[in-house]
């Protein structure tokens, strides 16, 4: 199976490449878009700031490549918010898989913090991304500043400040806030079910 990870220019890709080497997969690391329409899935990673990352993909025209994928794609972190319509991060168009907003958290007390960073419980799994999972609240590591709301396309919630969407799902596209990477055997597990969807 070729797996490819796309390639631009959001940070913490090597996480991602090391978690598929633990599994025995090779990856690509790629921003030529007949390599990422071949592989048989595609990874979406990134950490970092949605405007740069945007005018990134655009420049190569990686925002359309992206788009027109037929494989599974799984988004992470900055990945998840760039498949989505529109970003507030530097009021942003994004890709628009997702017909979703995202926010910026609006902390309402003191020990509300911005990044939310940290291990946060998953509830409501409606995906078999998540197959093999303890239903019970499988914990994930989290980094991030903005969210997802909850949307037709939720298929996992967490709960920081407000519930939100910690995992979406439409057609072929799946993507999380979270790190899976970075999350122990129930990130490696959720990325061995992506990669046998």
């Amino acid at each position: 199976m070729e797996v490819a990870i796309v390639k631009y220019n959001a940070g913490n890709i090597y996480s991602v490449v090391n978690a598929l080497r633990r599994m025995g997969i090779e990856p690509r690391l790629t921003d030529v878009p007949e390599e990422l329409m071949r592989a048989d899935r595609v990874l979406f990673p990134g950490q970092g700031e949605a405007r740069g990352a945007m005018d990134y993909l655009i420049a190569r025209g990686l925002d359309r490549v992206i788009r027109n994928l037929r494989q599974p794609v799984l988004g992470i972190c900055v990945g998840q918010q760039l498949l989505c319509r529109h970003s507030e991060e530097g009021d942003t168009d994004c890709i628009g898989i997702f017909d979703a907003e995202v926010k910026r958290f609006q902390p309402t007390r003191h020990e509300e913090k911005v990044p939310a960073m940290g291990w946060n419980a998953l509830r409501d799994l409606k995906s078999p991304l998540f197959k093999g999972l303890d239903q019970d609240a499988p914990y994930v590591y989290f980094v991030h500043s903005y969210y997802v709301p909850l949307c037709a396309d939720t298929i996992a919630t967490a709960d920081y400040i407000q519930p939100y969407s910690a995992s979406l799902h439409k057609d072929n596209f799946y993507a999380c806030q979270f790190h899976p990477e970075k999350s122990g055997s129930v990130g490696a597990q959720i990325l061995k079910n992506f990669i046998e969807l």
